[in-house]
């Protein structure tokens, strides 16, 4: 895989320097910025071309605007993957669902920090055998038996979610899984079964059982990002 160049804005040095230091171990390039002047300045002006933008909502008041102004920067559009924890108002969602804006845990250790970013930097590389399925990349944890994992989910649907995982399950086999979508209050737990497994990208979960709040929660989400 060839190296990227990542911005990331954000407006703590903490979260900057710990998603720099994922980046640097994988030989990725990256440029911060900690205000939204210094990000659109690396946007149009840095040397090598940015792959990939992660921003902070809170570095301006007009955060879809602002969003907007990077994916423009450049020709194709460049990605961006939001922190989930700057947005401020579930009412933006649907708005930068229309930019094709993915997120991101700031507070994702450094582990997972590449697992997550990797469908965003290498698409062409992730069968997400998506059906109607929103993209986004969010933390998850999955129990089967009495083994606990976390991972990052690479999409979600109203019937189930693909995981980023190098250890998949095997096809059939039962698990539990707990996430939170941006916007969203409280964690969603469901009950599915394995539908499929992939060593190169992960697998995926189909829902079983859920309670009726929580498959609203979800349908509401995949609609309005739809």
């Amino acid at each position: 895989m060839s190296a990227k160049t990542i911005l990331i804005a954000h407006r703590l040095a903490a979260v900057r320097d710990r998603f720099a230091v994922a980046l640097a171990d994988a030989r990725h390039e990256f440029v911060m910025a900690d205000s939204a002047m210094a990000a659109m300045r690396a946007a149009e002006h840095t040397a090598v071309p940015l792959s990939l933008a992660l921003v902070d909502l809170t570095l301006t008041s007009d955060a879809v605007g602002f969003v907007r102004s990077l994916r423009e920067s450049s020709r194709p559009p460049l990605p961006v993957i939001v922190f989930s924890g700057s947005l401020a108002t579930a009412a933006d969602i649907p708005l930068l669902a229309a930019l094709n804006v993915s997120y991101i845990n700031e507070h994702a250790g450094t582990p997972q920090i590449l697992p997550s970013l990797a469908p965003h930097l290498f698409p062409d590389n992730f069968n997400r055998r998506m059906s109607t399925r929103m993209s986004i990349g969010v933390p998850v944890t999955y129990r089967t038996g009495e083994t606990l994992a976390g991972a990052v989910t690479l999409d979600v649907g109203k019937g189930g979610l693909a995981i980023r995982t190098m250890n998949p399950l095997p096809k059939g086999t039962a698990v539990q899984v707990r996430f939170r979508l941006p916007g969203v209050p409280s964690d969603i737990d469901a009950t599915g079964r394995v539908a499929w497994s992939d060593r190169k990208v992960g697998m995926g979960v189909q829902f079983e059982k859920l309670s009726s709040t929580h498959q609203r929660t979800i349908d509401g989400f995949v609609d309005t990002h739809a």
